[in-house]
């Protein structure tokens, strides 16, 4: 197995483990998750195949739904209203 292949499956523990938590303690590990999937989507698609990358972009995107409506809400000028 390859590195960023190794590394996708501790990510996605890791962001298992993050929704795990309250939500106020889910902030800095879910933004560290956020910045990190694109990194590893595209390493992993420059090593092992463009299809692959786009089943990696396809799993980020179901699970970082919520996060990405935010961000792309607060691009838009809008501004939404944080879980408690």
């Amino acid at each position: 197995m390859s590195i960023p292949v190794i590394l996708s499956i501790l990510w996605v523990f890791a962001a298992t483990v993050t929704a795990m938590l309250p939500m106020r303690h889910q902030y800095v590990p879910g933004v560290i998750l956020l910045l990190a999937a694109p990194v590893l989507i595209v390493w992993m698609g420059a090593l092992h195949g463009w299809w692959l990358a786009v089943l990696g972009l396809a799993a980020f995107v179901s699970m970082m739904r919520n996060p990405l409506r935010y961000l792309y809400r607060r691009a838009r000028g809008e501004r939404p209203e944080l879980p408690k």
